[in-house]
């Protein structure tokens, strides 16, 4: 049996269980659960895919990786579907599982993007995350090790490099000369002048450098998307959650990538009912979506994390948080439909991936026609919009 790697939660995780699947090759009967700690709900999520996976596998080993062995160690290694436990900072260590230092070369066939880990841990302390006690301090990959995996990804075909990390924008603050994250993207644009397209994973705003907002705002092969790590729209939440931007600071961040690049679609992650949140709050929380124009919204409701200050914190009824979370939703599907009907009649460039999709530059997923290539940027004029997707 070959081996089997399920990834729970960030692009972090899917860029590490890419990695995980090359370095383990054929380990043999071997299932790996590449799991999550981000909330209550992401680590009830890991416990459903490690029982879907044994019940799937009943006769492979079965190990734990990721986040929530790490944080709930003691809860998943007491279940009996489970094997063994590799901690987070040692999954991509061959030696945590027996196999050799150097793996296979990655199959060109089927990849479309590249996500390439640049960076890892966290030095911040939100009030509402376990995240650093899951993957300790920022620890950030050299310019060099970075290029090399960028051209592992493209001999291998793909079009698009995505770059991730816990905290993207605080990449080289353990540098020698503390370099930001700018210059490393200049640095890959600059090495493969044949990339068509450099994507970032989420950001915190209050980290971008000059020279990373000069590349957003201005490089065409810098895709026109930010993912910002917003959490809400009030400042008094942001500030008790230990936020390091205030509302202005990000609407102000906005507005001057727009000034510079109309064309920009913006996503964010957002918190609803997190402790003391009142309707006051909540209406600023949704009045952000509108006023930041949020297409690509991931809305979060707040469930307290054992050990964490906001879990102290006086804390909203379940019922209202979840209601406030479809009212975030809500307002970003409504969002979200306008900014897409407004893509019909334009000429996209579209990267295809499995299943007759893919996405724009501007991360608008669009049909396409029926034997596209995956891997294939195709130039599409969409006619309309179906179900949430844009058809070519």
């Amino acid at each position: 049996m070959t081996v089997e790697v399920h990834s729970l939660g960030c692009r972090l995780n899917l860029s590490e269980s890419e990695a995980l699947r090359a370095m383990l090759g054929d380990a043999g009967d071997l299932v790996v659960v590449n799991s999550c700690a981000v909330t209550s709900e992401a680590v009830r999520q890991t416990r459903q895919a490690i029982r879907r996976a044994r019940k799937a596998r009943p006769d492979a080993r079965l190990i734990v990786t990721g986040c929530a062995a790490q944080v709930e160690r003691d809860m998943l290694g007491a279940m009996p579907e489970v094997d063994g436990l590799v901690p987070n900072t040692a999954k991509l260590d061959p030696r945590a599982w027996n196999v050799p230092s150097a793996p296979p070369p990655r199959e060109k066939r089927g990849y479309t993007r590249g996500f390439v880990q640049v960076q890892n841990g966290c030095d911040h302390s939100c009030t509402f995350c376990v995240i650093p006690q899951g993957r300790g301090p920022s620890r950030s990959h050299n310019v060099a090790q970075v290029l090399e995996d960028v051209a592992v990804h493209l001999d291998a075909g793909v079009n698009e490099i995505v770059l991730t990390g816990v905290d993207l924008t605080s990449w080289g603050s353990d540098l020698p000369e503390s370099p930001r994250l700018g210059a490393l993207c200049e640095a890959i644009l600059a090495r493969f002048p044949a990339l068509p397209r450099l994507r970032l994973s989420s950001i915190d705003g209050a980290e971008v450098d000059d020279v990373l907002f000069d590349l957003i705002a201005g490089e065409t092969r810098m895709m026109p998307h930010v993912h910002l790590s917003l959490q809400h729209g009030h400042d008094l939440i942001l500030k008790r959650m230990k936020r390091r931007h205030s509302r202005a600071d990000a609407v102000s961040l906005v507005e001057r990538l727009r000034a510079r690049r109309p064309d920009i679609a913006v996503g964010a992650d957002l918190i609803a009912g997190f402790p003391t949140e009142d309707d006051e709050a909540h209406a600023a929380n949704l009045s952000i979506i509108e006023e930041l124009q949020i297409v690509h919204g991931h809305v979060f409701p707040f469930s307290a994390r054992p050990g964490t200050p906001a879990a102290r914190m006086p804390q909203v009824d379940p019922a209202t948080v979840k209601a406030r979370a479809a009212d975030l939703r809500e307002k970003v599907a409504g969002m979200r439909q306008r900014w897409l009907a407004a893509q019909s009649g334009k000429p996209l460039w579209v990267l295809a991936e499995k299943g007759g999709t893919g996405h724009a530059e501007n991360f608008a997923p669009v049909r396409l026609p029926a034997g596209t290539q995956p891997g294939a940027l195709i130039r599409v004029t969409p006619a309309r919009v179906v179900e949430g997707i844009l058809e070519a």
